[in-house]
């Protein structure tokens, strides 16, 4: 019975763990793209939005 009872906490940890490094990630990408667009020139962000536009053939002119 030990067996079971530690092979589903190892199994708990890893989900845990697994679920913590996503949550990690996703924080560390959008801080990423809060302070990338907050320090960008509008020149930058205008053509990427628009670049953008044209990828998904979105009419924008």
């Amino acid at each position: 019975m030990p067996e079971t009872i530690s092979s589903s906490q190892t199994v708990a940890n890893a989900d845990l763990s697994s679920r913590m490094t996503a949550a990690v990630v996703a924080g560390l990408l959008g801080a990423f793209f809060l302070f990338g667009v907050a320090f960008a020139q509008p020149d930058v962000l205008h053509n990427a939005a628009h670049d953008m536009r044209h990828a998904v053939a979105f009419p924008c002119h």
